[in-house]
């Protein structure tokens, strides 16, 4: 996910850290290899959310690009903006569009477009076409992304873009249907590239970011196979998104969302380093 933005931890919610502590009295999933379930295919309709590198049976009749999961809700034109303070004290801006278009997956489901462009003092620094489905039971898929990292203008970096269904790459659950407490679930899979992991922590908590004051938020424990040091929580409002992201070890920087707006037809279409506004 954009190469995952690692988040520090400038405040801590005083509602999340009891959660924190607890959590961490269990055993990581990053801690041991991922499980090989090669030979039993996953169901999603069977309510059984990936893991690690469970593969999975997806019927592209199952899944449309209309995403309207009250927690991940993705309706075309709307734009999110979030303010980004990185480990440094510098402040990125970060704007998140879901685009018109769509794109056909090498695995055969159509996906929903969603372009996130992090820029600084007006320069881009990264920029990403997500791609995202949602299934029949409400279930929001990350099916991959095309992302390029820049310096002075010019791309360095296409590390961690991926496609679910080329060179073993597989989609994952970005938010659940029922995002109860204790549910967890693969975000993505790409051996060694891309390998995030979800963890549904609460459904009551609350915070306060420049946009407003939120209650009943979901709160996601976010961790990466590969990247073991890396632990960054994530709170979500119903029928708004991600609210606040906190990175808790591993780099990174506190994000909060400033505005959400209507965005022009053209918005996020433009070529990766130039998204049009």
């Amino acid at each position: 996910m954009s190469s995952t933005r690692k988040l520090w931890l400038s405040l801590v919610l005083v509602s999340v850290l009891p959660l924190m502590l607890a959590d961490c009295t269990e055993t990581s999933p990053v801690s041991a290899p991922a499980p090989d379930h090669s030979s039993s295919p996953l169901e999603p309709a069977s309510g059984h959310l990936p893991q690690g590198n469970d593969p999975v049976a997806l019927d592209p009749k199952d899944f449309t690009t209309k995403i309207d999961n009250s927690y991940f809700p993705l309706e075309p034109g709307t734009r999110w903006t979030y303010l980004e303070t990185d480990e440094k004290g510098q402040e990125l801006k970060v704007v998140v569009v879901v685009t018109t278009k769509t794109k056909m997956m090498a695995n055969g489901i159509t996906a929903r477009v969603v372009r996130d462009t992090v820029t600084q003092d007006g320069e881009v620094l990264e920029d990403t076409n997500d791609w995202y489905a949602q299934d029949a039971e409400g279930n929001v898929w990350y099916m991959g992304e095309d992302t390029a990292e820049f310096e002075n203008g010019k791309i360095s970096s296409r590390h961690g873009s991926f496609e679910a269904g080329v060179d073993g790459a597989m989609p994952g659950i970005i938010m659940p249907a029922l995002p109860e407490t204790g549910v967890s679930y693969r975000q993505e899979y790409y051996k060694g590239q891309a390998e995030d992991n979800g963890k549904i922590l609460s459904t009551t908590e609350m915070a306060d970011v420049p946009f407003g004051h939120f209650e009943d938020m979901v709160l996601e424990k976010n961790t990466i196979t590969i990247e073991p040091d890396v632990l960054e929580y994530k709170l979500y409002a119903k029928d708004v998104g991600m609210v606040l992201a906190l990175g808790i070890s591993g780099g990174g920087g506190r994000e909060e969302l400033v505005k959400v707006d209507h965005a022009p037809a053209s918005a996020g279409t433009g070529p990766l380093g130039n998204p049009n506004p």
